[in-house]
Parts: structure tokens; sequence; C-alpha cells
């Protein structure tokens, strides 16, 4: 594993990479966005990428979206901003986790292993009528059409599929996509389930909504 920290704060980074090192984890570090977009674009072993918001020359934002154009890297992005709309659009471009600066690094560390587990450990595939998730590739085709979703988007479908007739509570929802305890608002769930379904088309109506509760990926039984 190799995580690259990106934050403009020299003592942040110094004290993610004691953490890292004792979790005996590789790590490669930037002092701002345009620096961590050519760390990337030298170094095809990058796990993860731990990146602030706010920095000189390019911020978090703007670099996560050049990253992504390059390649598909789960991001946790850091910010001294608490607002829920930074979470929000943090969310909306792909980002996988937010933690509100100052944290705890052993917080860090615990969210970094969640994310690295769901993301590279499972390689399975899995398929119900005309969906399938290849894990191992990291994508989802619908009657073999390949869809681009965003992680977020994929891991919510994939935990849907996983869990077929099963009502799961936005809570739940929350807890295990993000791989914590979020203090977020039910909006956020509602959010990704509305562009979810869009990019399933026809097969949105998979997704049903549980009222006062949450959502159920719902399948026929045969009998």
């Amino acid at each position: 594993m190799k995580v690259l920290i990106v934050d403009d704060e020299k003592l942040i980074r110094e004290v993610i990479i004691e953490y890292l090192k004792n979790e005996e984890m590789d790590y490669l570090e930037a002092g701002d966005g345009e620096e961590a977009v050519e760390l990337v674009r030298k170094n095809e072993d990058i796990s993860i990428i731990v990146m602030d918001i706010m920095m000189p020359n390019m911020d978090g934002y703007t670099a996560f979206k050049e990253i992504s154009k390059i390649r598909n890297i789960p991001c946790i992005m850091l910010s001294a901003r608490t607002e829920e709309y930074d979470k929000l659009a943090g969310f909306d471009i792909g980002v996988d986790d937010y933690l509100t600066k100052p944290f705890s690094p052993k917080e860090l560390i615990a969210r970094i292993k969640a994310i690295m587990k769901r993301v590279y450990f499972d390689v399975d595939q899995i398929e119900y009528n005309g969906i399938k998730i290849d894990n191992l590739a990291h994508e989802v085709f619908i009657d073999g059409k390949k869809i681009e979703l965003t992680p977020k988007e994929y891991d919510l479908l994939k935990y849907f599929m996983q869990n077929k007739n099963i009502a799961l509570s936005r809570d739940n929802l929350l807890n295990h996509i993000w791989g914590y305890d979020f203090y977020g608002d039910a909006r956020t769930i509602d959010t990704h389930i509305k562009t979810l379904r869009n990019h399933l088309g026809k097969k949105r109506n998979l997704i049903k909504t549980v009222r006062g509760m949450g959502y159920k990926f719902e399948v026929k039984v045969e009998k």
C-alpha cells in the first residue's frame, strides 16, 4: 500500500507519516495540488490519497478532478471547514471520505484501512437481471454496456446487490459505505441514490424506497 499525502502544512504531513510508518505503510508527500497531480502521473502504485482542500497553486478539489482524469484512486479529503456543503461537494465529485481538522491520526488510519479493504480486497463478480459488477476491474455493466459511476455510487450498488431484498436504513448505508459513523444529513444518501438510479436507466426501479426507513434492492424470488 502506498499513500499519497497532500497538504501545504509540513507538520501535518509529518504527523500522518509517523502513523503510516507505524502501520508499515509506504508513502509519498506533496505540498500542493499541482505537485500531487505530477506524482500521480509518475507513480502508478499509489493506492490512496489523503489531501487537504485549501492549498496554494491548486486546491484539493481541482487536483482530485485532474487526478481522476489520469486514474481512479480513492481519496480522503482534509479540511478546516465544517460546512456540510463542502462535504457534499466533495462526495459529488467522487471523493471517498472527508475528515475535518483537527483530526485524530488514529481515526485517519482506520478510515484508510476501511477504504482499502472495500476497494482493493473484494474481487468477486456480482450479477442480476442484466447488471454486472466486476470488482476486479472496478467496472459496472448493464446489459453488456459499461456505465460510469462515481466511487460512492459503485459502492452503493454493490452493497445493494450483496443484500438483495433486505431493507437498509439510511444510517446503515451511510455507516457501511463511508466506513465509519458518518454524522451527516439523510440528504447525502438520498442524493447519491437519485444519481445512481439515473445511471441505471431502465433498471432504476430495482432500488425501491422503503418509506420511513431507507431503501432496498428488490429482486424476484424464484419459487
